[in-house]
């Protein structure tokens, strides 16, 4: 890793804006309002490093803010100068970023923060160290407001900076190879006596554990920001899309019903469309986002338009011949829970996808306390205030599948099912043999129509005969159905969508009378 990023700040907001856009918010460095200068320091040695980081970098702080246009957009900037005293903060340098946070909180501008950081200034001492808290509660106020706060984290970001408004973005952005942590190596070294291990700190390493949602190049970036803002600016007007209508959800006769045995197997057809695949059929923008075990992870996470409407998604990937082992795991359920308060705290719907054989079944998975990361995700979706629309695309196994399927309204496919578990282990529970999972399969009841008798499901998309077969018209069909439902939740008063889901779950079952 090199010591620090290549470009400064005001050369990162140029590859960033639209030319000419830019517009400075910065003064002379001040202080709060009833405290003392905290600039120039009175100690000579410290006072001579300012004006050697004033000469250095032609800025008189360690931060430049300001706002300016991407692609059109609107968009307020705050971004750190490695090139002075490291972008350490100071008391005055910590008054700026609060002030333009504010200001953009005042002026419902997004935010962009770009930081790259050593930490607290260390030569302010406890005061400085405290304005973390500051900056903290403007940034808290600026998302309380509803408003966008996204960060890019570059090399290194590290310290109070890191633990504090650095990590606070509803969206993480990190510099490819940037250090990223809260324990300088050097202090590190010197309290264990060890060099700490290279990749602990690693952007890739913390986007591998779902703690930072994309590691991007900084030439990447706008074009990233572009679809991000994009995204989060639009309305059902603002977008184009097609016209939803509602798809047949009428129940078959029996003699049309799938077989529930059969529709097993078609759902693990490895050429089925997954939540990716539905995603690039359907999105009218779209922004995938990292989650744990990267590309070939269980999960995926996206902003995307679907409908016309912005929304967060966050939905399991089947297996693939490419990729056949994706074990849904607890690090994936913590990245579920953090995209639905993402979604909550931008006031987005939230769109769920199941398609899992399962959660992981480990030792380990036990250690990681997978069992209570999914009843935290029931929790979690059930209380959320912003709207919540399931899909179930296909294989619904245990409680991987659960953990995702607190909704307002929940849209299956034609062969979709859910189960408590696959019916071979339904079978060697029940018969102690895996010969029977035809026929409990059949018998309890875990296909698309089966469950909308028992009021979990609302809609069901048909399949012609397998979406395998006509992935296209399937996603299609599929798309309207999600953009129909969306339309739906938006247009029902916030009190009356939360009553209603608590009535939904509170009789979930109750129609099949064994």
């Amino acid at each position: 890793m090199s010591t620090g990023t290549s470009l400064t700040a005001r050369q990162l907001i140029g590859l960033l804006v639209d030319p000419g856009s830019f517009q400075g918010w910065d003064e002379p460095p001040a202080s709060p309002p009833g405290h003392p200068a905290a600039t120039p320091a009175p100690d000579p040695g410290y006072r001579a490093s300012l004006d050697r980081a004033r000469a250095r970098t032609g800025l008189d702080e360690a931060v430049v803010t300001g706002a300016g246009l991407i692609g059109g957009r609107p968009v307020a900037l705050v971004a750190s100068e490695f090139g002075f005293l490291g972008g350490s903060i100071g008391v005055a340098t910590a008054e700026r970023i609060t002030r333009a946070i504010e200001r953009a909180t005042a002026e419902r501008l997004p935010l962009l923060a770009l930081p790259v950081s050593g930490g607290t200034r260390m030569q302010e001492g406890s005061a400085a160290f405290l304005c973390m808290l500051r900056i903290t509660a403007a940034v808290q106020a600026h998302r309380a407001a509803g408003l966008p706060y996204l960060t890019y984290l570059r090399n290194p970001t590290m310290g109070g900076v890191f633990a504090s408004w650095g990590t606070l973005g509803q969206l993480v952005f990190a510099e490819p190879g940037a250090r990223l942590g809260f324990l300088g190596p050097r202090v590190y070294e010197e309290l264990r006596g060890v060099e700490l291990p290279p990749d602990v700190q690693r952007a890739e390493t913390l986007a591998g554990r779902g703690l930072v949602d994309a590691v991007v190049p900084p030439q990447e970036l706008r074009e990233l920001l572009r679809r991000t803002l994009t995204v989060l600016g639009a309305s059902p007007s603002s977008l184009p899309s097609t016209s939803p209508s509602s798809p047949s959800s009428s129940s078959p006769t029996a003699a049309q019903r799938p077989d529930a045995w059969d529709s097993v197997r078609r759902t693990r057809r490895p050429d089925r469309p997954g939540t990716r695949e539905l995603l690039r059929h359907t999105a009218g923008e779209l922004v995938l986002l990292d989650a744990p075990g990267g590309r070939d992870g269980a999960l995926v996470r996206a902003l995307a338009v679907l409908g016309g409407r912005p929304v967060l998604v966050v939905g399991q990937q089947r297996q693939t011949p490419d990729h056949p082992e994706r074990p849904f795991t607890a690090a994936d359920l913590r990245a579920v829970r953090r995209t639905a308060r993402v979604a909550e705290q931008l006031g987005l719907p939230l769109v769920t996808v199941v398609d899992t054989a399962g959660a992981e079944l480990s030792a380990q998975a036990e250690l990681d306390g997978i069992a209570i990361e999914i009843a935290h995700c029931l929790t979690t979706l059930l209380a959320l205030r912003t709207p919540v629309l399931a899909v179930l695309l296909g294989q619904g196994s245990g409680g991987g599948a659960l953990a995702l399927l607190p909704a307002d309204r929940v849209i299956a496919a034609g062969h979709a099912w859910l189960a408590p578990l696959p019916p071979e282990g339904a079978s060697a529970i029940v018969h102690r043999d895996g010969e029977h999972a035809a026929e409990l399969a059949r018998a309890q009841g875990i296909g698309a129509y089966d469950l909308a008798e028992v009021g979990l499901v609302d809609a069901v998309v048909p399949e012609l005969p397998d979406a395998a077969e006509e992935p296209d018209a399937f996603c299609a069909r599929l798309g309207e159905a999600v953009g129909a439902a969306l339309d739906d939740l938006a247009t029902a008063p916030a009190t009356d969508r939360l009553a209603a889901r608590a009535a939904r779950h509170r009789r979930l079952g109750d129609l099949r009378g064994w």
